[in-house]
């Protein structure tokens, strides 16, 4: 019993070893400057419409996570956050999901976004959210089928496109 508990923890931190960079822009916090958690509290919009925009987080609220410092709205969502961080972060460290289909990382913008089976998915513009939302069951396979190879590479330094960062994070 011993030898499997020691397995199973050296693979666990094995695992946390080989965890990718998180993609952090010009504002230098994760998704921008926006809240994570802020996201499962809006109201998804239909496939084919516009999501609401993020809600900008707070230097005042923030928590490190994978690397990063993440901003949130509240010290409530802050909380929420750091007792389950995994449930909140994007998908892909932050990059675009439809990017990680197709093999590639690249920037996700805070305001292209979409829950999927309770997890966080960001896109970088919309004719990407138009591909990724024609078939997201297939593009998240194979998204998933990519990460493994892409995961350890650095992440994107590219700047969000038509994205302002100028609302997030909020200073207190």
């Amino acid at each position: 019993m011993k030898f499997t508990i020691t397995t199973a923890a050296f693979t666990l931190l094995a695992g946390a070893a080989f965890a990718g960079p998180q993609y952090v822009d010009e504002t230098g916090f994760a998704v921008s400057g926006y809240d994570v958690v802020a996201y499962f509290d809006l109201e998804q919009a239909e496939v084919g419409e516009a999501q609401p925009e993020g809600i900008p987080g707070s230097t005042e609220f923030t928590a490190e996570h994978n690397g990063a410092t993440f901003a949130f709205a509240t010290a409530e969502n802050r909380d929420t956050f750091l007792a389950d961080p995994e449930k909140y972060a994007p998908q892909y460290d932050g990059h675009c999901a439809y990017g990680v289909a197709v093999d590639a990382k690249v920037p996700g913008n805070p305001d292209l976004w979409r829950i999927v089976d309770g997890k966080l998915y960001l896109n970088l513009n919309d004719d990407v959210v138009e591909r990724w939302e024609d078939n997201i069951p297939g593009n998240i396979m194979l998204a998933e089928g990519y990460w493994d190879d892409l995961e350890g590479d650095s992440a994107s330094n590219d700047p969000v496109p038509n994205f302002s960062t100028s609302d997030a994070p909020v200073t207190n």
